[in-house]
């Protein structure tokens, strides 16, 4: 199976958690996953004796490494085409919206690669504890998509223009990156990580979410820290000022090419400049729409905007070339359907935000 799921009995009520169990892959998810999961927190959210959910993943190396980019390309290949892939995206924009609104507390713990889905669902979870070996990120302008799983919501909250460098370079955060702008509560150990679920396990839940959550709360907060002067510095503590200097402005070309010109030495700043300069152009520009758009959007609303574009992304040609280049023949060499952010028509931006879904035609259902 592609999860494990237990029930782990309390002092009084009960844990639900599921783990990620594909590490081979990363614990990349597989629409079988996506099914499983969805499955899974309808039945324990009527349950009364579940009283909180935790994910996490299975492994060593990641937590969630993102959707199962490998099986998009074959629905994308297929005899089903955009819209096997497009049914992809629909069921994964359901489960994390469930956990967004799910209502009992949800924790996960999550370790190594965080990346695009698996930060879908670190930032939909109401406690989100990381190990310090993290490397968050969001790189789909490397394969033609764009920041998606509710980006769109929390690029938004992070300080300055940190949303749109993230989107735009794919950069990769570091534990102390990740807590510094929010993306996560509390670092602990992988240690640490076990002993609280055991230690929860001696607690009397009440299935009252509002009060589980005040005894959740106060359990947590009481872990040990690890000293944060053992944690890898921060690259964004560094290059934060430059970030925000560099992406000031309202032209996104002119932001793109202050980026890309720039001085900054570093392993880190040159691997985001890489990924600019190699990216897809018209995600680039995606970017720059959807957080604009999705300033005074509810999280209903974010959730079917990033759902038009995604489906309008397997009927276009980058996201099929981004994935052929960087995953299936690797050479890295993608031919994009513009070579230049100047380039990229207007009107091909815009098809990405149509139609506009609402309740009579949001293929999720969403209530």
């Amino acid at each position: 199976m592609p999860i494990q799921v237990q029930e782990f009995e309390c002092r009084e009520g009960a844990i639900g958690q599921i783990t990620l169990d594909a590490p081979d892959n990363l614990n990349a998810l597989s629409g079988s996953m996506i099914d499983e999961i969805q499955a899974r927190l309808e039945q324990w959210q009527d349950a009364s004796h579940i009283c909180m959910v935790i994910f996490r993943g299975a492994g060593d190396r990641a937590f969630c490494a993102g959707g199962d980019i490998r099986e998009l390309y074959g629905a994308l290949t297929g005899t089903a085409g955009s819209a096997g892939a497009a049914d992809y995206f629909t069921r994964e924009y359901r489960l994390d919206y469930t956990i967004h609104r799910f209502p009992k507390p949800v924790i996960t713990i999550a370790h190594g690669a965080v990346m695009g889905g698996g930060v879908g669902i670190l930032s939909a979870s109401r406690y989100r504890l990381v190990t310090p070996d993290i490397r968050l990120a969001m790189p789909e302008i490397t394969i033609g998509l764009f920041p998606d799983v509710g980006a769109s919501w929390f690029l938004n909250r992070l300080p300055g223009r940190l949303g749109l460098f993230m989107g735009l370079t794919g950069a990769r955060l570091n534990t102390s990156d990740t807590l510094r702008v929010g993306l996560a509560d509390m670092a602990v150990l992988p240690e640490q990580a076990e002993s609280l679920v055991a230690r929860l396990q001696e607690e009397r839940w009440t299935g009252e979410a509002a009060a589980d959550d005040s005894r959740l709360f106060r359990l947590i907060k009481q872990l040990e820290h690890p000293d944060y002067r053992a944690l890898p510095a921060s690259e964004l503590a560094r290059h934060e000022q430059s970030i925000a200097r560099l992406s000031a402005g309202d032209e996104l070309p002119e932001i793109v090419e202050n980026l890309l010109s720039a001085d900054i030495e570093g392993d880190w700043w040159q691997a985001c400049m890489n990924n600019l300069r190699s990216g897809c152009p018209v995600t680039a520009w995606l970017v720059w729409n959807q957080l604009k758009k999705a300033q005074q959007m509810s999280l209903k609303d974010v959730f079917r905007m990033e759902l038009a574009m995604a489906i309008r992304c397997t009927r276009r040609p980058d996201l099929r070339e981004g994935i052929r280049a960087r995953l299936i023949e690797k050479d890295n060499r993608p031919a994009w359907s513009f070579k230049t952010v100047l380039e990229v028509p207007e009107s091909v931006v815009e098809e990405h935000f149509l139609p506009e879904l609402d309740d009579s035609n949001d293929p999720m259902g969403l209530d």
